[in-house]
């Protein structure tokens, strides 16, 4: 039983140093921005990840602009969310499918191009307080639009501002002018035991 007592006052002892050393580094935590946020890497979950901080935006009653690349031939679960909260967040789904499926270099560089119009609009606009570049970087690895344009847009953006871009292979200067990146790495994946893309999961 003494054992026990020791071990507790141990744990709340370290308890105590760990909450003494947080409370002093938060203290110098203090600066306020908006971000520019990269969501990257192989992995399933970078679009989940983005579309959970528009809500997260949306329960703090701020404006969410969502502009999706490449996606948008298809229904999807965000969007009739989305679509219901018109007041907060405006998604469009501007892509015409995989490039592989479109087959036509040119017009996925003009469906890129009026796509990515429509994100720097709501960019300069400091009504919206997070934009989304849904597979942006799908659009940057095959050149449909110069990355150094989209840096010039992000620097340009209204103070208080975040931006998250989102897809696999985001550009190093992307990743070098971005102030938070994280890499989705894939461990495991039902496609690959022959189980296809479902509803509530995959879209």
């Amino acid at each position: 039983m003494t054992d026990d007592f020791d071990r507790d006052d141990r744990h709340a002892d370290k308890m105590r140093r760990i909450q003494a050393a947080r409370r002093d580094m938060m203290a110098t935590k203090t600066g306020e921005k908006g971000l520019l946020i990269v969501h990257t890497g192989p992995g399933k979950g970078k679009s989940t990840a983005a579309f959970g901080m528009a809500v997260r935006a949306m329960g703090h009653g701020m404006k969410v602009g969502i502009v999706q690349f490449v996606k948008g031939a298809m229904a999807t679960g965000e969007r009739a969310i989305f679509d219901a909260f018109p007041d907060l967040v405006e998604f469009r789904p501007m892509g015409e499918g995989f490039t592989w499926d479109t087959q036509d270099r040119a017009r996925d560089i003009a469906v890129a191009r009026t796509a990515w119009d429509e994100v720097k609009r709501m960019i300069a606009d400091p009504a919206y307080a997070l934009v989304i570049a849904d597979e942006l970087n799908i659009v940057l690895r095959y050149d449909y639009l110069p990355v150094d344009e989209v840096l010039e847009a992000a620097n340009a953006r209204p103070p208080m501002t975040h931006v998250v871009v989102t897809g696999r292979n985001a550009p190093q200067a992307l990743i070098d002018a971005a102030d938070l990146v994280t890499e989705m790495t894939q461990v495991k994946h039902p496609f690959r035991g022959g189980i296809k893309a479902q509803a509530g999961i995959e879209f």
